[in-house]
């Protein structure tokens, strides 16, 4: 059964929501859909209280470390945390209050997948508490390459049976923003949920695109119940017209 999984995007401090093809190094190409004028803090305190697990913080560009720990402290082994998650700080998040850490560029040094970073991080973290984030781009090929460094680099790691097979030895589960939708509103990537659904051999969670409660459906069917969903900018709470409350009981 697709569950509801919760986030919160910190950018400089603040919780936001952003069209994630529009990150970059040059912040007057951000584009913006939401600036909230509450704290992470509160955001973890209202999943916490609606008993809300796995869902994640991702740390996007510096100046979101203090509001990020603040927030782990505010649900204690309720939340994943990314964003330039490393072997040498994994464990301050873990024992700040994170239930797991994400992580995508350390393992892509330059952009090539590395396995022995990703073992590395692992025998740091454990294994049960390791999210690999493959977030991805659709390329012309039809094929999905995952991409870092704010989404804007395309890796040499595409999305296939057998690397999904190779990474999840190492891991507990993905999270897999599709990064040509994420923040649009525009609908999911239909291909993807279903590709993962047939071919992850651990729980993976998809983000992008998600804007109605159909959206849980859809993916429930897809994937047969295998692929949790992440709504973000389409939620009330984040300004847009789905109701919280009402993903909250999925």
């Amino acid at each position: 059964m697709t569950r509801f999984r919760p986030c919160i995007d910190l950018h400089g401090g603040k919780v936001k929501q952003i069209v994630g093809s529009s990150l970059s190094d040059n912040e007057s190409e951000l584009k913006e859909n939401f600036v909230s004028e509450k704290t992470a803090e509160w955001y973890a305190e209202l999943y916490k209280k609606d008993n809300l697990k796995g869902g994640h913080i991702i740390m996007l560009g510096p100046g979101n470390e203090e509001v990020a720990i603040m927030a782990l402290k505010a649900y204690p082994n309720g939340m994943q945390i990314g964003g330039g998650i490393t072997k040498e700080n994994a464990k301050k998040y873990l024992e700040a209050g994170a239930a797991a850490v994400i992580v995508t560029s350390c393992i892509f040094p330059n952009g090539k997948f590395s396995i022995e970073k990703l073992k590395e991080i692992s025998k740091e973290a454990g294994k049960e508490k390791l999210v690999v984030d493959l977030s991805c781009r659709l390329v012309a090929s039809g094929e999905w390459l995952v991409a870092i460094n704010k989404w804007q680099t395309l890796t040499d790691f595409y999305i296939t049976k057998e690397n999904l097979e190779m990474i999840s030895e190492y891991c507990f589960e993905f999270l897999i923003h599709a990064v040509g939708v994420e923040g649009k509103q525009q609908g999911m990537d239909l291909e993807l949920i279903e590709f993962l659904g047939k071919h992850s051999p651990i729980p993976s969670t998809y983000a992008g695109g998600a804007n109605s409660l159909e959206d849980f459906e859809t993916c429930n069917r897809l994937s047969k119940g295998r692929v949790d969903l992440t709504i973000g900018s389409a939620l009330d709470i984040f300004g847009g017209k789905v109701s919280y409350f009402s993903v909250a009981k999925i």
